[in-house]
């Protein structure tokens, strides 16, 4: 609070100055303005009463255009340095992060080293060695923790003996570590050099994923074609014993026409519908896709050279075809729009569009005050 006050005329909006007890950063994007910067400091210190250290106060270039000429306060040069620690951190002028990186590293070893008889001892129970390795081992390693990359450089430090140094972790998330009930170094056992058995006790629940289940549905799209409304029509009146006219009971007459619908139209196969653009499909494009599938398994039966290039020809084929289908079906489509049929069917469209991209697909009915029923959009919701 003292600093705040002290300081508050000279800081500026933006995070240039950071402050810590009596220590001051400044940070500036070009010498002469830490040379600015460093005199507004000194001015206001002064006046309170306080003063700029000459020999503490050191600077630190990360600029590379930046590289040579000097910082200079009151006509004195200032120090300058090539690294520097603030809160703990090692801030490098060649924006590397090795010695910091060095020094965490340096601190996990140094935490497991201590704890590394308990660690291992068998005779202590795996609650006590969570407890010490969450405590002692663990905070020291991931202490602000960040994902570094490996220079070419520093690859030999993480070599030795022809071997690189092999560090084995058991991951998991924080959630599961009560499914964990010990993890250990086998000391005596070693796969090669600089490597060590890590063994995890660990109890794992083994969920099955449920399908969900599509109710298969009666293909009653088919009726639109003669030849298959006609054949049900044959089947419907046998199974109705050849009556034209159905039976008083209604429910064995709809579980007559469910059963022949089912055996004459087919059923769904039940499985989620694939995302795929099919209305322009042909005969021809069906039976060359049918051909193609048929090559590829026999190609995976038999992978024979004769095979694979009967497979690839089918495959562009089948391409060919797809496109000039596509190009006829959209020709065809765009002809049909020109037409008056084809113009109201546009718009019916993006009328029914509209009506499914609302949060209300129906509209309810409702009698206003005299009790006449209101059946209209508009009336309902004014009323």
């Amino acid at each position: 609070m003292v600093m705040d006050q002290l300081s508050e005329e000279v800081r500026q909006e933006s995070l240039w100055t950071m402050m810590f007890a009596d220590d001051i950063v400044i940070c500036s994007e070009s010498r002469e303005q830490v040379e600015e910067n460093l005199e507004r400091w000194r001015f206001a210190l002064e006046r309170r009463g306080m003063k700029v250290s000459r020999s503490k106060t050191e600077y630190m270039c990360v600029n590379e255009r930046e590289g040579s000429g000097t910082v200079r306060l009151q006509g004195e040069e200032v120090k300058k340095i090539q690294e520097f620690k603030y809160l703990g951190s090692t801030v490098q002028s060649n924006r590397e992060c090795g010695k910091e990186v060095k020094k965490r590293v340096q601190a996990g070893w140094n935490g497991w080293r201590k704890v590394l008889g308990v660690l291992c001892d068998g005779k202590i129970s795996a609650r006590i060695k969570g407890k010490v390795y969450r405590t002692v081992v663990r905070p020291a390693m991931l202490y602000g923790l960040e994902t570094v990359s490996l220079r070419k450089r520093q690859e030999s430090e993480l070599e030795s003996g022809g071997r690189s140094t092999q560090v084995d972790y058991i991951l998991c998330r924080r959630g599961n570590l009560k499914e964990i009930s010990d993890c250990k170094v086998v000391v005596g056992e070693s796969v090669a050099r600089q490597h060590r058995m890590v063994v995890c006790r660990m109890t794992l629940i083994v969920c099955k994923k449920k399908r969900s289940e599509i109710e298969k549905k009666t293909k009653w799209w088919k009726l639109k074609k003669e030849e298959c409304c006609e054949e049900f029509r044959q089947k419907l009146r046998q199974a109705l014993g050849g009556q034209v006219v159905l039976p008083d009971d209604w429910e064995t007459t709809a579980e007559v026409i469910r059963e022949t619908g089912r055996k004459v139209l087919g059923v769904s196969s039940g499985r989620r519908k694939e995302d795929k653009e099919t209305w322009w499909w042909n005969e021809e494009v069906q039976d060359s896709i049918q051909r193609k599938r048929l090559a590829k398994k026999k190609w995976d039966m038999d992978r024979t050279e004769e095979n694979r290039q009967e497979y690839k020809e089918l495959q562009h084929r089948v391409k060919r075809e797809v496109s000039k289908a596509k190009q006829k079906a959209y020709d065809e489509l765009y002809t049909w729009l020109d037409t008056r049929e084809g113009e109201k069917d546009l718009y019916r469209l993006a009328r029914q569009r509209d009506r499914d991209g609302k949060d209300v697909q129906q509209v309810r009915v409702i009698k206003d005050r005299d009790g006449r029923v209101l059946t209209s959009e508009e009336s309902v919701q004014r009323r």
